[in-house]
């Protein structure tokens, strides 16, 4: 029973803390590749802590489960879980309950899954409608979409094969290099799947509004892909380039106004960040980074093992 409880303390440490530590310094405004990875690793570390803590106390309150989880278990392994002592009608609730909450984690992800579907089916059939095929054209064949508009509008549409859709005026004010850095920056999105990060992260968010893990990870999601994307075409264009493309894009908008303090994933700031250019972290601690965050997850596999290992030991 001990072991279940330790990996549920450490999934809530986790959860609890892990958004404080992340949003200390500037290193995620420098590397958000960097930064979307250790976010991550982090939610996997929650996730497989409460499911080994599950998988624990179903096999100490079941014989049934603990004969399947220990089959090619040696007897000594067993008795160092002490599985049989005590913690029998707890264990049954706590595998309950976290049964229950992966259960609603994988309907919330279905959720959130089938409107972003829902919502993909209704743009296609508004571009139908707008930007009708011609005669012996392909249906959904091209890349590249451009309607008939006064306002000057960039956005993809996700799918087995993405789309890019721009408005007439956005090729009017957009020229040479800053219509291909946003091009750039639509693929960026494209070829790293960012729209599933943020099904995922939605999912929790929505699933679990109480849990500061779940809630700060759809919002960084949210940020880190843009600011990741941008790095993608600045990469190509240059910082100047795209900080102007996306000035011309949404100046009409109002959004380069005052803004609260607190939204740092805004526009204005995406410009600030491109145009002061603040250098990126050596290879090493990019390294050192990204190593630290892939041994998160590790560490509830570590701690569920433990017992078994030094018994065999």
């Amino acid at each position: 029973m001990w072991v279940s409880l330790a990996l549920l303390l450490l999934g809530l440490v986790t959860a609890l803390t892990a958004p404080r530590l992340l949003a200390r310094g500037d290193w995620a405004e420098r590397e958000p590749v960097v930064a979307l990875w250790v976010w991550q690793c982090v939610v996997a570390a929650v996730l497989v802590s409460f499911a080994l803590s599950m998988t624990f106390s179903a096999a100490g309150a079941w014989q049934a489960v603990r004969g399947q989880v220990f089959a090619p278990a040696p007897r000594a392994v067993v008795d160092a879980y002490e599985l049989s002592t005590g913690g029998g009608p707890w264990s049954a609730v706590l595998a309950v309950v976290l049964a229950a909450g992966g259960l609603w984690s994988g309907a919330m992800l279905g959720r959130e899954i089938g409107l972003a579907r829902a919502r993909r089916r209704q743009r296609r059939d508004e571009l139908r409608i707008r930007a009708p095929r011609l005669p012996g054209e392909e249906p959904d064949g091209g890349r590249l979409v451009v309607l008939e508009g006064e306002r000057p509008e960039a956005w993809r549409l996700p799918g087995a094969v993405p789309r890019l859709v721009l408005t007439t005026a956005a090729l009017r004010r957009l020229e040479g290099r800053r219509l291909d850095a946003v091009l750039a920056h639509e693929q960026g999105h494209a070829r790293a799947r960012h729209d599933w990060l943020l099904h995922c992260s939605g999912a929790l968010a929505a699933g679990f509004p109480g849990v500061p893990v779940f809630t700060s990870f759809r919002e960084e999601m949210h940020r880190l892909v843009e600011l990741a994307a941008d790095d993608v075409a600045s990469r190509r264009f240059g910082r100047l380039t795209v900080a102007l493309a996306l000035v011309e894009l949404n100046e009409e908008r109002g959004v380069f106004g005052r803004v609260p303090g607190g939204l740092r994933a805004g526009l204005p700031h995406r410009v600030d960040r491109l145009l002061t250019a603040a250098p990126r972290l050596t290879a090493g601690r990019r390294l050192r980074l990204t190593a630290t965050a892939a041994l998160v997850p590790v560490l509830p596999v570590l701690v569920a093992f433990s017992p078994g290992l030094a018994a065999l030991g």
